[in-house]
């Protein structure tokens, strides 16, 4: 009786230091748990971004034709009210020979958000065209950025401000104006992938309205990689007075190779 004793009493005493191991290694477990690191937050989307993009087209046979375009486009998002871009375009194409197309354009802006849909923006626009025999067009301006649509796959804005224009024609000098602008962009992202955007915009001088340059785009871009899209664009400038014997309008279907950084 006494050894039967011993054993359960025995057996008590394992089963209470079992019982507390349980515990301690439960609690000490729910401790590490609680202990352990939180999740690395993901950084901050960069400051700068950009993209430049190139196409080169050739022809040979019954016509012997080259067509180049260059492309480029830098963003800052410091993280304030401000954004500001900077895009720029240069088209160049030869048939048997002669230059048929020789552009060079460019448009910095600064975008002051004041609303979560309402911006104020000033801009420089600079424009060369051979062809339209436009020397130079210069024209800073500013004004206000209204998003009629702002959703994660569409975005709709419209703008509209004021300022002035320098332009230089060959052999007829130079024009100075006050200016007043218009434009829209729309963007539409059919997938992760591809995306559809659209723009257009009007400068008519103040002096003449009836003196008016209009750009109209229309682009369709495809993912091929994380940073390198595929991209065509159709591309119309229209110039409503141009010098005698001028074209008001210049078409230019554009395709290119796109890399984002």
């Amino acid at each position: 009786m006494h050894q039967r004793g011993q054993a359960v009493r025995f057996r008590g005493r394992v089963a209470r230091v079992g019982a507390s191991a349980l515990l301690f290694w439960a609690v000490a477990g729910r401790g590490a748990a609680f202990a352990q690191a939180p999740p690395v937050p993901p950084p901050p989307p960069p400051v700068w971004t950009g993209s430049i993009g190139a196409g080169l087209a050739l022809t040979s046979g019954n016509a012997d034709t080259s067509n180049f375009n260059l492309a480029g486009k830098l963003t800052h998002d410091p993280r304030n009210p401000h954004l500001i871009t900077a895009e720029g375009l240069h088209l160049r194409g030869t048939s048997e020979g002669e230059t048929t197309v020789n552009r060079t354009a460019f448009n910095v802006r600064d975008e002051y958000t004041w609303t979560e849909r309402t911006s104020f923006f000033g801009q420089l626009r600079y424009l060369r065209d051979t062809f339209k025999t436009i020397d130079y067009l210069v024209a800073p301006t500013g004004g206000v950025l209204y998003k009629l649509v702002d959703l994660e796959p569409t975005k709709f804005t419209i703008d509209a401000g004021g300022g002035v224009v320098w332009e230089r024609n060959t052999g007829l000098g130079t024009n100075t104006s006050g200016a007043v602008t218009l434009g829209e962009n729309f963007s539409h992202r059919f997938t992760s992938t591809t995306t559809l955007t659209q723009s257009a915009s009007g400068l008519w001088k103040t002096s003449d309205f009836g003196d008016s340059l209009y750009t109209i785009g229309i682009s369709l871009a495809a993912a091929v990689t994380d940073r390198v899209q595929l991209k065509v664009e159709l591309l119309e400038l229209y110039k409503s007075q141009p010098p005698p014997g001028i074209e008001k309008g210049d078409v230019s279907f554009i395709t290119s190779v796109v890399y984002s950084f």
